[in-house]
């Protein structure tokens, strides 16, 4: 049997094709990978097709790891999913950097996303640009003294009616959703990369990206929001 922790099971869904995965996080390859090419665009609205997909694959996967798949991971390519940047520009009266004052910085821009697109939950949180002093930077220096710091931030957003009716489908499994990537996302950030999804979802969930601040669920314990993101600040 494998250990439920040392396994993880990613959905691939996008308008024509599917794909299921299962990463082995000790040997960093994959004991299962099964795709659906599709015949014709898969219409998110009936989840008929992508239930017969699961019916086909849950309980091999679970027979080869001899343990219950009881979270999934969602990479989702679909057109509503939203990309949008937003910049806050902050007096900074201690004329120094710390994790408190950006902390405050992201939470402020991510609350301000949260309060214009409530009908959307985050996937993505990365930080475009630092603007320190009017100069433009693409890494984060806290060494560097300022007085004024601008953050731009892209926010990449999935609409929670499609959110629904996923976590709705897969509680037919008793699987839950831990966490929805975007798949375009993937593959632009690796994009000359010929590494399998599964080892590029795995690398994004755990920090590759210096500038995507990782967004913790509130309900781990000793864990914040920023936590992971804090890791590269150190």
């Amino acid at each position: 049997m494998i250990e439920e922790k040392d396994f993880e099971t990613y959905l691939y869904i996008s308008k024509d094709k599917f794909q299921i995965f299962t990463y082995d996080k000790l040997s960093k390859k994959n004991l299962y990978d099964e795709e659906l090419k599709l015949a014709h665009y898969f219409d998110f609205n009936d989840m008929s097709i992508l239930s017969k997909f699961l019916d086909q694959n849950i309980f091999k996967i679970e027979k080869l790891v001899k343990n219950f798949v009881k979270n999934i991971i969602l990479i989702i390519e679909n057109k509503k999913i939203l990309h949008v940047n937003i910049a806050v520009k902050k007096k900074n009266y201690d004329n120094s950097l710390n994790e408190k004052y950006l902390e405050n910085t992201l939470t402020e821009l991510k609350d301000l996303f949260k309060e214009n697109y409530q009908d959307h939950s985050i996937m993505h949180m990365t930080i475009v640009n630092y603007i320190l002093n009017d100069k433009k930077n693409t890494l984060l220096n806290k060494d560097l003294a300022n007085d004024n710091l601008c953050i731009e931030v892209n926010f990449i957003s999935i609409s929670n009616d499609l959110l629904i009716v996923f976590d709705k489908l897969l509680e037919k499994y008793q699987i839950e959703v831990t966490q929805r990537l975007c798949g375009n996302y993937i593959s632009d950030f690796f994009e000359d990369n010929s590494d399998q999804l599964s080892l590029m979802a795995y690398k994004i969930r755990n920090g590759f990206n210096k500038n995507e601040v990782m967004l913790v669920p509130k309900n781990i314990e000793n864990k914040g929001f920023f936590e992971k993101f804090f890791q590269l600040f150190s």
